[in-house]
């Protein structure tokens, strides 16, 4: 029974891999025509009760950002602060997401789920809405969390996420973080996409590998949210990845 359960479940694998494989994005040399303030700058947090999120949202105000934390349960997010407001809501209802995104400068979204078993599109239709505001709200910046192991990172997880973990049980939940990475790609905004290894609880370190080539065909690689989160925020400034999709790993 093993032998045939692997005879079915590796060409499954590969032809999924294949499926999520695509070109990386090319750079873009044009930047949005409002820059970002010198100062602090205006923040929405997508998914901020979310692991990254919340990392993104502690680390934004330590470093002096106003932040908007878009939630669908105030009670969840447990952070209080002089420059934070709390706007609740869903990403999945347009009118919500354009009223937080009003007066902003930039969105971070490390937007997730734990639906993994059945098909659906809360990403890719929540992503939609979140352009369609920041387009409507002329806010410039989207830097967006999705994951290594899509796109032109197919393979990058190691051996166990891609014959094993993601045909298995992320399958759905990757086919949608593609569909909302070619939203991302065809979009006006400046826009960087930010792929991490398997997240960890663990503390920021600050050393951290990143680019279009991080990541390991055969074993697999992990980063904290707290350095995710810390990579997210220095793209704000930082226009080196602006329009390109790399990879952060520990």
């Amino acid at each position: 029974m093993f032998r045939i359960f692997l005879a079915v479940l590796i060409p499954y694998a590969l032809i999924l891999s294949a499926l999520l494989w695509r070109r990386a994005p090319s750079r873009r040399t044009r930047k949005y025509q409002r820059p970002l303030p010198q100062g602090p700058i205006r923040v929405l947090v997508i998914g901020a009760t979310g692991g990254t999120g919340r990392e993104i949202v502690q680390q934004a105000l330590g470093q002096g950002h106003q932040v908007t934390a878009f939630v669908r349960d105030p009670a969840k997010l447990r952070i209080e602060h002089g420059n934070l407001r709390v706007a609740k809501g869903d990403v999945l209802d347009y009118a919500s997401v354009e009223s937080a995104m009003r007066g902003q400068n930039a969105v971070l979204s490390a937007l997730g789920h734990r639906r993994f078993f059945y098909p659906n599109k809360i990403q890719s239709v929540g992503m939609g809405n979140i352009l369609g505001a920041m387009k409507s709200c002329d806010v410039p910046r989207l830097i967006c969390e999705t994951a290594l192991g899509i796109g032109s990172s197919v393979g990058r997880l190691g051996l166990p996420h891609t014959f094993f973990i993601l045909p298995l049980i992320l399958a759905f939940y990757m086919w949608d973080k593609i569909r909302q990475e070619e939203l991302i790609m065809a979009s006006d905004r400046d826009w960087v996409i930010v792929r991490p290894g398997v997240l960890t609880n663990g503390a920021a370190r600050g050393n951290y590998r990143h680019g279009p080539d991080v990541g390991n065909y055969f074993w697999p690689v992990a980063i904290s949210r707290a350095d995710v989160a810390d990579f997210m925020l220095k793209q704000l400034r930082d226009d080196t990845y602006l329009g390109l999709a790399p990879g952060v790993t520990g």
